[in-house]
């Protein structure tokens, strides 16, 4: 039996249930649930990481991450996202973005399952609903951005934030680039799937692409589209790349994330 508790405007989802006990019809209600509200999230969660696995195989199937190495060779697919409190540059992923736009297959989902984190409100991750970005914009943006892809890099804005972990716990690759469609259809919705931190250009290119690219992107953030995200210990998020951007927020201590990407 599990309880869904929705956010604000619909802005993600809490679920009260006990992921190591779950129905198919339980599974059914989940998927139904990240579909509508973006992100869904499970407090009190304590999960090996076989059960962590186990779990996040009944989303699809599970990418490996290329810029840093797994958890180790039984998990290779869990990454290990840390901040340390002697860390002097920005958080892992500390500006919006969704994950790993600049390869071919980008994947659908993200999971992230809270092993130590600071006192709660502190170390947020914030949230828009592209959903409702995608809603909120000018008949004639959406005609535009509807006929036009975005072209990414995984050397974009973004890339500095993982300049110390890259250092610890990095494979040594060449820089990635992808071109997707900025207007996308899930079921019935519509979203804009565009990643600021990872953006270069549009394709194809187009005369005024500065002013739309600064009109996009302030739109896509704005505080009516947004969640912030508490993290306590043993929590466990989800949430689709494709409608949902998401950052890390600044904060100095110690914390450790282990993340799975899905595609």
């Amino acid at each position: 039996m599990i309880k869904i508790i929705p956010n604000k405007k619909n802005i993600g989802a809490e679920i009260i249930c006990d992921l190591r006990k779950l129905s198919k019809k339980d599974l059914k209600s989940l998927k139904s649930a990240l579909y509508k509200y973006g992100i869904i999230f499970f407090k009190n969660q304590n999960l090996t990481s076989g059960m962590y696995l186990k779990f996040a195989k009944n989303f699809g199937k599970l990418a490996n991450y290329p810029r840093l190495k797994g958890l180790s060779k039984k998990y290779p697919q869990i990454t290990v996202v840390q901040r340390k409190r002697t860390d002097k540059g920005p958080s892992f992923g500390e500006q919006f973005h969704t994950d790993s736009i600049y390869t071919k297959k980008p994947p659908r989902f993200t999971m992230l399952l809270s092993k130590l984190v600071p006192k709660k409100g502190v170390a947020n991750t914030e949230f828009c609903s592209q959903y409702l970005a995608y809603k909120q914009l000018p008949t004639n943006i959406k005609n535009k951005l509807k006929k036009i892809k975005g072209t990414y890099s995984s050397e974009g804005p973004i890339s500095i934030t993982t300049k110390d972990r890259v250092k610890e716990k990095g494979k040594k690759i060449k820089e990635l680039k992808s071109a997707h469609k900025i207007v996308k259809k899930i079921n019935m919705n519509y979203t804009i799937y565009c990643s600021p931190g990872h953006f270069v250009d549009f394709k194809p290119k187009i005369k005024d692409k500065l002013r739309l690219k600064k009109f996009l992107f302030n739109h896509q953030i704005k505080k009516k589209f947004q969640y912030s995200l508490d993290w306590e210990k043993n929590q466990l998020a989800i949430w689709d790349n494709r409608s949902m951007l998401h950052q890390a927020t600044p904060f100095r201590g110690n914390r450790v994330m282990h993340r799975i990407t899905i595609h």
